[in-house]
């Protein structure tokens, strides 16, 4: 099925008095650090933190009234089915989701808060697609796809309008891909209002289905294998969506996991944005320099959702902390007679470093039953002030013997 220009215009036209026009402003702090000239379309402001309720919204306003009294259901990791969840409610429209087993329980409470039925069955999204289909045949429930539909295509395209009036001589949109529903959407809106513009995707390494599908040719399945994004957890992309995209999108790329979650922390240092992994994808890609030939051009990110755990965004700070040479650790020898430890943390407080946490181990810390292991998680400025820190620590007589 097709999707045009006007199914997108009409879609905002119907969408308009239920779902935010969010702002698409500059980042002077991500440009100065890229040396890319980014704004960011920040649809994490969405009632439901993501842009899933533009494709959610005119989907259900799209049902017959027979259908609609019947309800819905939709296999979803998250964003779907809040978006689902939220409009359902205010449409009158009984929705049931079913979530996959690694859905965030963030995702998974606040659909059901926002009055869903929530059924988590599956190890991905295949198996929580089957049991939404036995509810389609058990129920009576039209199935809505969450990136395939070519309704909730026409929606998420709204974004593409918005921010073609927010940043007029925008240079590229850069948008993360995972079953290429808001790619597709937004590469049609785009390159029919401004083909000169470029469309860039971007998956994670550990979910690359877009990019399996152009090599295949048409969409196929891949390995299901963990991610931090989980928003683009899918192991196949939709054949709408793919069909739609490969015709429009210039460029895909591929981010590894870990510039993910130093996105998240740059996204929340410099742009006081809490983002998901999905949503930090596209900042990401130009972090790690897959995206060179944007250097100097105006560039939107879509910044698609905000529904991250707050445990894993906790871990994902404590990790961008490592990356960055501000969080360490390491093992140094000290005596275990008094005047030790306290010689240790001495050095430790000169350098500048603040200790967060010291264990001693004296189990494995060699022959001499005078001397302990000490395993120090310090708190520093950077990689150069680590290596300041060790330095220091060797010249007093404390051997590093393990630095992470």
């Amino acid at each position: 099925m097709r999707v045009t220009l006007a199914d997108i215009r009409a879609a905002r036209r119907r969408i308009a008095s239920g779902v935010v026009v969010t702002p698409c402003p500059e980042s002077i702090p991500l440009t100065e650090m890229t040396g890319v000239r980014i704004f960011c379309k920040l649809d994490n402001l969405q009632r439901t933190g993501s842009f899933k309720e533009r494709g959610a919204r005119n989907a259900l306003l799209r049902l017959p009234p027979r259908q609609k009294k019947l309800g819905v259901v939709a296999a979803s990791a998250g964003n779907h089915a809040l978006g689902l969840a939220y409009h359902g409610q205010l449409l009158g429209v009984p929705v049931t989701v079913v979530m996959p087993d690694y859905a965030p329980l963030i995702k998974v409470s606040t659909c059901r808060r926002l009055g869903a039925r929530v059924v988590v069955a599956g190890r991905d999204f295949a198996e929580a697609r089957t049991r939404a289909d036995e509810l389609v045949a058990s129920d009576g429930l039209a199935y809505l796809h969450g990136f395939d539909n070519p309704d909730i295509i026409a929606g998420q395209g709204t974004m593409a309008l918005e921010i073609l009036e927010q940043v007029r001589d925008a240079d590229a949109i850069v948008c993360p891909v995972g079953g290429a529903g808001l790619i597709a959407g937004v590469a049609v809106a785009a390159k029919a209002l401004r083909p000169r513009i470029k469309i860039i995707g971007v998956e994670s390494v550990a979910t690359a289905s877009f990019t399996a599908a152009l090599k295949a040719g048409r969409p196929v399945t891949i390995p299901r294998r963990a991610t931090l994004a989980d928003g683009l957890a899918v192991l196949r992309v939709g054949d709408n969506a793919f069909a739609l995209a490969r015709r429009h999108v210039d460029r895909v790329v591929r981010v590894p996991e870990n510039w993910i979650a130093l996105a998240i922390l740059r996204m929340v240092e410099l742009e006081k944005t809490v983002v998901e992994g999905a949503a930090a994808a596209p900042l990401a890609a130009i972090m790690a320099g897959l995206l060179p030939e944007l250097r100097g051009k105006k560039v939107v990110l879509t910044v698609c959702g905000g529904n991250i755990d707050p445990a894993i965004l906790s871990r994902v700070i404590e990790k961008g902390l490592v990356h960055d040479g501000r969080l360490t650790r390491f093992t140094a020898l000290i005596s275990d007679r008094p005047g030790g430890l306290a010689e240790l943390t001495g050095v430790i407080a000169a350098s500048g470093a603040s200790i967060k946490d010291i264990a001693h181990d004296r189990a494995f810390s060699g022959p001499d039953v005078s001397a302990v292991n000490a395993v120090c998680t310090v708190e520093t400025r950077d990689h150069a002030h680590i290596r300041e820190l060790h330095r220091a620590l060797r010249k007093h007589g404390f051997p590093i013997l393990v630095s992470r």
